[in-house]
């Protein structure tokens, strides 16, 4: 595996992610616009809002499951199961490039 194309595609992820999670926090935190009058419009927002709060988690916890990849790659072990220490697999470091577990490991 090339673990310089890796890193770099964990970078990109990792940074549209942070833009991503700078937008939504603004949406949520820095409204523009005063709350509607309007109750109806009201719940709308609400909806909206904990709708982007929920993207927002999201987009952290993938945040966090790109930089423990990324200090995986430096320490060297990015390629070995966190949980029985066998080979993630080239497939699904693929698929999902900051996972840190095989394919076994990551069944519920």
């Amino acid at each position: 595996m090339d673990m310089k194309q890796i890193r770099q595609q964990l970078l990109e992820q990792k940074a549209e992610l942070e833009s991503r999670l700078q937008r939504t926090h603004k949406h949520i935190y820095e409204k523009d616009q005063p709350v509607s009058a309007n109750f109806n419009e009201q719940i709308k927002e609400t909806e909206n809002d904990q709708l982007v709060m929920s993207l927002e988690a999201e987009a952290n916890e993938e945040l966090n499951q790109i930089r423990k990849a990324l200090q995986r790659i430096d320490e060297g072990d990015y390629l070995d199961c966190a949980r029985c220490g066998e080979a993630i697999g080239e497939q699904r470091l693929a698929a999902v490039p900051y996972t840190d577990r095989c394919i076994n490991c990551a069944k519920p």
